[in-house]
């Protein structure tokens, strides 16, 4: 269900502007989000998503306001926007975003929180059926008429841990418990009791490296979690997945423990080399080609979710614009509870 829809008063309604928009799935879904923007007198411009500021300042000068995909929102872009009246994060994340600089700026920050937390939860369940039954590799034999077996993994009955239980991750522990799986949590942010209730158990990062045959991470960025120090150590035959940042995973030690078996497999919506300059992960090796399943930042990316981030961000937009407080706003306090 949408949020309800701000209304726009005063001068907000009529004042012409941009509106910068550098999300690539913007609109792209069942709802004309560009429309109901223009057809309250707001120009939208599309810009790339990597947020390059050369690429962007001659946007920025006019922009009033600005819905941003995951590149960064730096005190440059910011300086360079003397108009800007808010940065509307498309999705949920707002690590990319200087809110330091933003707020120094009288910039308000907001964000589309539990938008596409259902998305990405079915996404994670989705990468590890495909790595456990190897369903890449298995449509790639048929297709060259190789009909041989390759014995898979079942969920059902295994012991797997969830790293990070916010939305997305508490979607993705409750699927895997219907699954028929034991699911230790780790979140030093979240009351124990909320995890118990839930019908999980509370685990140390150490249990769930050591003792589950599944994992799936669902944190912010920041910190290093799998390392070779985690891959040396874990649970053999491990599973993991990573929907949530690619600075979780030290890439390299993962190929080192799939190349000696001690893992099994990974997947992943997200790279550490994602552009041409960043050089080639890793895992993109040809060997792994059967142990790793990797998609280009696909969790968020369905109608319902893409409907529902866009109508959340334009919602916010044109509150600040109607000079009203908007229903999702992040501040430099907030993000570092």
């Amino acid at each position: 269900m949408t949020p309800p829809t701000a209304p726009v008063t005063g001068p907000a309604a009529s004042e012409s502007g941009v509106v910068l928009v550098t999300s690539r799935s913007f609109s792209s879904g069942s709802v004309d989000l560009t429309s109901r923007l223009t057809s309250l007198g707001l120009a939208v411009v599309r810009a790339p998503a990597d947020h390059d500021l050369a690429a962007l300042q001659p946007v920025l000068a006019t922009a009033v306001a600005w819905i941003a995909g995951t590149g960064p929102v730096t005190a440059q872009h910011l300086a360079a926007a003397p108009r800007l009246r808010v940065v509307a994060r498309y999705g949920v994340g707002t690590d990319s975003v200087d809110l330091g600089a933003a707020a120094a700026a009288g910039i308000p920050v907001t964000n589309t929180p539990g938008a596409n937390s259902e998305a990405v939860a079915e996404h994670a369940i989705a990468l590890s059926f495909a790595v456990l039954r190897a369903l890449p590799s298995g449509d790639r034999r048929v297709r060259a008429g190789d009909w041989g077996v390759t014995r898979g993994r079942q969920l059902a009955g295994s012991t797997v841990g969830v790293v990070g239980f916010g939305r997305i991750g508490r979607a993705v522990a409750a699927r895997l418990s219907a699954l028929g799986c034991t699911v230790l949590v780790h979140d030093p942010f979240v009351p124990d009791s909320v995890v118990r209730a839930a019908g999980h158990q509370v685990a140390s990062l150490d249990q769930i490296r050591d003792d589950c045959s599944l994992v799936s991470l669902h944190v912010p960025g920041g910190d290093l979690l799998v390392d070779s120090a985690w891959v040396a150590s874990c649970a053999p035959d491990q599973v993991l997945v990573n929907t949530a940042r690619a600075g979780l995973v030290d890439e390299t030690a993962v190929a080192e423990g799939l190349r000696t078996g001690r893992l099994r497999g990974y997947a992943a919506d997200t790279l550490s080399t994602e552009s041409a300059t960043d050089g080639a992960s890793a895992l993109l090796a040809d060997e792994f080609a059967d142990t790793v399943v990797l998609t280009p930042h696909l969790g968020a990316q369905t109608v319902e979710a893409v409907d529902l981030m866009g109508t959340m961000a334009v919602d916010n937009v044109l509150a600040v614009l109607a000079g009203d407080e908007p229903m999702h706003p992040v501040t430099l306090e907030g993000a570092l509870r």
